[in-house]
């Protein structure tokens, strides 16, 4: 696009300032904390074990009550897992502790009303494709403030840098689908030691004198069902049997289709949305439950 210029942050090496603690999730409602303890298994068709697992199985509060059944996965649910060649995660919400939109957007003196554009489109009620129109003309940022936003570091959510690291060590392929910005993302994929390659995302536009211009209509992350075109995308040119999707909202929901995730595995440890939870064929709180599935 002449006139045009993207943006691309360069690397930085941080550390999260909270991958060492322990992130309960506390609700309005009393809803679960349960949590899945899952050992590690092995050869998940032997049903003993897994039963030996499922029966490890303890809520964090003996009085809490869930509206949902799956927070103890299937055993068909732990051998896609298991068995996966890829994994794709969402990374706001998920692989980071905040919403970078919503972060960038307080930064910006625009944070109340992009947070509750970014509600309606996490929980699916808007257009994906309106929402982030919207937030950022909102914001209307500047290439400056953007890099000023970036010399903070990301923060992470606890554990996902081991998980990432447990996936690796499996052979397994790591990516990060994301409606958020690439500009932002680039900081925490090199954290995570996950090549720029594999960030399919959405990316700001700037002016020559750096003025905001708009957003890459492009990428199949700016639109609806961005996330599952990405996560085919994925699957087709690496010719992966098994892929799993692992986010928060109804976006990662979308990308469980036929060519796309075969699993969706919710993390609410931050937010958690109910309307995609009851449909995740697994939900979890802690990333660890997903570390110690593997082998």
């Amino acid at each position: 696009m002449e006139g045009l210029m993207s943006f691309q942050a360069n690397s930085v090496h941080a550390v999260s300032r909270r991958q060492s603690s322990v992130l309960v999730p506390t609700f309005s409602r009393k809803i679960s904390n349960t949590r899945v303890s899952v050992k590690p298994i092995g050869m998940v068709r032997n049903s003993k074990l897994f039963n030996s697992i499922v029966s490890s199985v303890q809520p964090i509060e003996a009085s809490a009550v869930t509206p949902f059944d799956n927070t103890l996965p299937s055993k068909e649910v732990i051998d896609v897992w298991h068995n996966a060649n890829a994994v794709c995660f969402d990374v706001d919400s998920t692989v980071c502790i905040d919403e970078g939109i919503d972060e960038f957007a307080e930064f910006c003196g625009a944070g109340k009303a992009v947070a509750e554009w970014t509600a309606r489109a996490m929980n699916g009620s808007v257009p994906f494709e309106e929402a982030l129109a919207a937030r950022l003309s909102l914001i209307n940022p500047s290439l400056s403030q953007l890099q000023d936003f970036l010399k903070t570091p990301p923060r992470l959510s606890p554990g996902i840098d081991l998980l990432v690291k447990k996936l690796k060590d499996n052979n397994k392929g790591v990516y990060l689908v994301s409606g958020g910005f690439r500009q932002m993302i680039n900081p925490v994929a090199s954290i995570l030691g996950i090549p720029l390659e594999n960030i399919f995302a959405n990316q700001i536009l700037f002016g020559s004198n750096g003025e905001y211009a708009g957003f890459d209509k492009n990428e199949p992350t700016s639109r609806r069902g961005g996330k599952a075109t990405a996560v085919q995308q994925i699957r087709k040119a690496h010719g992966y049997k098994s892929l799993v999707m692992i986010g928060d909202g109804a976006t990662d929901l979308e990308a469980r289709m036929p060519g796309g995730a075969d699993l969706f595995i919710c993390y609410g440890g931050i937010q958690l949305r109910e309307s995609v939870a009851a449909k995740a064929d697994w939900l979890v709180f802690n990333f660890k439950d997903l570390i110690n599935s593997l082998v």
